[in-house]
């Protein structure tokens, strides 16, 4: 044999079809030139895809065991798949895509997901910080009730699609510097469905799915902040066989009046008369879940901050709750009595001769 395929790939002669899979998936991922910039990565690759693209099919794999070679035409180079944009993408998905059948592979049929679908909520700093629950209203694609999802007046009018053998994908050839790659699309006579449809549904016009609305109570836990997305599984589009895609919750804290948050810190100020500032005392503040008693020592000078411990936002993961911090700002009266005035000129007068320095 001029290449030992099993050799290029690591596996022994009595490899099953799933081994050569993923050897073939692991070998792919580790030497795409788009991935590798290594000399010789392209030429590896080549190698990896017409071992592959051979012992892939029993027919093949068959004659290669007996006489060293794939006829047909599957030489170097001539059964590549096209990996050129994986940007975006999940591997394991890419893959068990190419690996349905279409490639001369036969790993068995995987299911088409619908579409997933993002709500945006918005949610108050009280909400966020408690947790709690909201009832949406969604348009989601479902099942035609009609046909169940079948397309068809009646089973009668589906035929396996000729234009793509019932494959769901058309695939072109073209040579590159590296041999020649194959690229592959949707096909435009079943759009990916395998099958034809005679006579569509005349509920659907032969999609097979309806736009219909669907009321869902979701669970917001405590602690989240903007940007935190919620995952729903199976509550987005329904796909090919009822496959549905998932729902993704993308969270929207509200600006609140009296707090700034900062992590599952929260920030807020207050107001207190220079009498309690100079004497001591106390003062009601706004908390997250009511008000609270802060105690002011005597000589507080404004700006200062006070920490009010586990006040805050709770974290995510542990429930352990952030601080409150609280900003006091000494205030002073625009308008006096006379009384008042008498009184601070008799506290001045004191302080020039020595008693109540501050």
């Amino acid at each position: 044999m001029a290449k030992d395929y099993y050799e290029i790939l690591g596996v022994n002669k009595n490899a099953s079809m799933e081994e050569i899979k993923k050897a073939y998936k692991r070998l792919a991922k580790k030497y795409h030139p788009d991935l590798n910039k290594e000399e010789d990565a392209s030429e590896k690759f080549k190698e990896i895809n017409e071992a592959a693209s051979t012992l892939g099919d029993d027919r093949k794999r068959a004659q290669y065991d007996r006489f060293g070679t794939a006829s047909e035409g599957f030489g170097p180079g001539n059964a590549g798949f096209d990996f050129s944009d994986f940007s975006g993408f999940d591997f394991d998905d890419i893959f068990d895509r190419f690996f349905s059948g279409s490639f001369g592979f036969n790993f068995g049929k995987r299911k088409s997901r619908g579409a997933d679908l993002r709500y945006d909520l918005e949610v108050t700093l009280e909400e966020a910080a408690s947790g709690t629950k909201k009832h949406l209203l969604m348009q989601r694609r479902e099942n035609c009730e009609k046909c169940s999802g079948k397309g068809a007046e009646k089973s009668s009018d589906i035929e396996r699609c000729d234009s793509c053998s019932g494959t769901g994908y058309e695939r072109r050839t073209q040579r590159t510097p590296f041999g020649l790659f194959s690229t592959t699309t949707t096909c435009s006579k079943c759009r990916g469905r395998k099958e034809y449809i005679k006579k569509p549904c005349r509920e659907c016009g032969g999609e097979g799915k309806k736009e219909k609305s669907r009321k869902i109570e979701i669970k917001i836990p405590a602690g989240v902040d903007t940007g935190n997305r919620l995952k729903i599984p199976e509550e987005g589009d329904a796909g090919q066989d009822s496959a549905k895609g998932d729902l993704y919750i993308v969270i929207h804290v509200q600006p609140h009046k009296n707090f700034e948050r900062d992590g599952n810190d929260i920030y807020t100020e207050t107001d207190i008369d220079f009498v309690t500032a100079a004497l001591g005392g106390e003062t009601e503040i706004p908390t997250l879940d009511g008000k609270a008693i802060l105690k002011i020592p005597a000589g507080t000078q404004s700006a200062t901050t006070f920490v009010m411990q586990d006040r805050g936002m709770p974290d995510l993961k542990t429930g352990r709750k952030g601080d409150e911090n609280v900003k006091v700002n000494v205030t002073v009266p625009k308008k006096l009595t006379k009384k008042q005035k008498q009184l601070l000129k008799e506290f001045t007068q004191a302080r020039e001769k020595g008693f109540g320095l501050f």
